[in-house]
């Protein structure tokens, strides 16, 4: 149906300019909604894929074997093992191990420093995800609201009675709330990938609290025992 038409029933209908003009909008086709859904689960996969390799990629399997190391005081065979990691903790350690000949509270600052730096690294793309685990729902009820208004406007249009008015309508309705399943279809892969990666960033951030604890408290051991000795 053209504006032109749209706009004149409503004018018959009785219905106000502004209204006239919102009802031209909300009678086109709610297809358009399915893809837009589309692109973004397409999006939220390719991102869900990413961030997957990234957190392989960036961590330290052995950080409790190298936190005992720490504790030792084995600097030397600490640094050989991060040799070429990279990632948060990696980094942490390499930056720390660096500024060890400063003391412990330099090696706190530059760990904190560190820490700052490397995390929003790992936060990239996740509140894409979350907005899109919140707002998708949204999205395929719009196109469900869109189809049923098209729905009721048609059969409002049609002259039929009884068992083809239900068809109709069912027909309609079942169109529409299509877009509400592909919108909870979209949402839900995309909270559940939020709440998982959120907690291997939490996870990973406590390990490399732990290793950087364990840096400071073996640099501050050493002093007192460095002065002991001199006396």
């Amino acid at each position: 149906m053209s504006s032109i038409a749209v706009f004149a029933q409503a004018q018959a209908e009785g219905l106000g300019w502004l209204s006239s003009k919102l009802l031209g909008v909300t009678l086109t086709s709610a297809e358009w909604v399915l893809w837009v859904l589309v692109c973004l689960s397409v999006l939220s996969i390719a991102i869900m894929l990413e961030r997957t390799l990234y957190f392989a990629r960036n961590r330290l399997p052995d950080s409790e074997a190298l936190a005992v190391r720490l504790a030792r005081g084995e600097m030397d065979a600490v640094r050989a093992a991060i040799q070429g990691r990279k990632g948060m903790e990696a980094a942490i350690l390499r930056e720390g191990l660096a500024s060890a000949p400063q003391g412990a509270d330099s090696v706190e600052q530059v760990i904190a420093s560190t820490m700052a730096r490397e995390r929003p690294q790992y936060e990239r793309f996740l509140s894409f995800l979350g907005t899109l685990g919140n707002n998708a729902p949204f999205i395929g009820l719009f196109g469900t609201v869109l189809g049923i208004i098209k729905a009721f406007h048609d059969l409002g249009n049609m002259n039929a009675k009884g068992a083809a008015i239900q068809q109709t309508v069912m027909a309609g309705i079942s169109e529409a709330l299509v877009a509400t399943a592909v919108g909870l279809a979209v949402a839900i892969p995309a909270v559940v990938a939020f709440n998982i990666f959120n907690r291997q960033l939490k996870t990973l951030t406590s390990r490399a609290n732990a290793l950087g604890h364990a840096l400071v408290g073996s640099l501050r051991a050493e002093r007192p025992a460095s002065g002991a000795e001199g006396r």
